[in-house]
């Protein structure tokens, strides 16, 4: 049963990559383009875009592979390992990193809501950062349990 679940979860992994990757291949370019049309006086703008955006894939795409082998490690029954608090601790800092680089496009939603007069974009901005905090939030506290765990279990093994 164990490993028909983690069989699911690591097709889960694997699947949450795919949409990320056509938003970078297909709507990333689309977007810098809007703003490069929306703000022609700043030159740069669209490649800015380009490098947070992309450049914001990079953690996420690390993210999913600390999860895939934290996965695996379930499946070798080494779960309760100083391996898996690197790989929470990877996801962790990964998605730290994913809600700091989303958080310095933020001015840029604050200027396309000013534009177009749509207050609610700028919450659509808030989103990926806010849900990159929560991800690492989870992630620290699965860490400390973790360890917690494996603390326990050394010291019953060392009482036995």
């Amino acid at each position: 049963m164990e490993k028909v679940t983690t069989l699911f979860l690591k097709i889960a992994v694997i699947l949450l990559g795919v949409p990320v990757l056509g938003l970078c291949i297909f709507l990333v370019p689309e977007l810098a383009n809007l703003s490069s049309g929306l703000l022609p006086e700043f030159g740069l703008i669209k490649y800015f875009v380009f490098i947070i955006f992309d450049g914001s894939a990079i953690p996420y795409y690390f993210a999913l592979y600390q999860a895939f082998k934290l996965l695996r490690y379930i499946d070798k029954n080494i779960s309760f390992s100083d391996l898996s608090i690197k790989a929470l601790k990877k996801i962790k800092y990964s998605a730290i990193t994913i809600s700091i680089l989303h958080v310095l496009v933020l001015p840029l939603f604050y200027i396309f809501a000013e534009i177009d007069d749509a207050p609610g974009v700028i919450f659509v901005g808030l989103a990926v950062p806010f849900a990159s905090m929560v991800i690492a939030v989870f992630a620290a506290v699965l860490q400390k349990l973790l360890q917690e765990a494996i603390d326990i279990k050394s010291e019953n093994d060392l009482t036995v």
